[in-house]
């Protein structure tokens, strides 16, 4: 009447001996939850890469003439919700040094990019006869 047939083994409940698990026998069958949503995202972002190359471009024009307000709206999801800025004091926590340093760097680069964009127009200054200037007397209006 005895159940084991080996007295020196311990009898196994679901994967474990003694209330330890078994080799070969996890603890949690299904996985880390953390794991599992890595895995799948990996997975998700893989096969969304591939539909991408295959249709992407097509799919956006036609959705932003068929639907703009979803069309919009993916837009607007891949904004970041907020930006975090940090102001570090600026002008007030320069030295007068680092001021001036600041101003002379500002001032080569307006003049590297006005260099840039000058236009050199060739030519000669020629003399123009000029009208008398009005009310001088030197030319007279015909009476109507």
């Amino acid at each position: 009447m005895n159940a084991s047939t080996e007295p020196n083994t311990a009898p196994k409940v679901n994967g474990r001996i003694n209330g330890r698990f078994a080799p070969g026998f996890s603890g949690n069958p299904g996985g880390s939850p953390e794991a599992t949503r890595r895995a799948f995202n990996k997975r998700f972002l893989l096969d969304l890469a591939e539909d991408w190359q295959q249709h992407g471009r097509e799919v956006f024009k036609r959705v932003r003439r068929e639907s703009p307000a979803a069309y919009l709206k993916v837009c607007a999801l891949l904004v970041p919700r907020e930006m975090k800025l940090e102001h570090s004091g600026g002008v007030k926590a320069m030295t007068d040094e680092q001021i001036e340093q600041s101003i002379e760097l500002i001032k080569a680069m307006i003049a590297e990019r006005d260099a840039a964009n000058a236009k050199v127009i060739e030519g000669e200054a020629e003399v123009v006869p000029s009208l008398p200037a009005p009310g001088s007397g030197g030319t007279k209006m015909p009476k109507a």
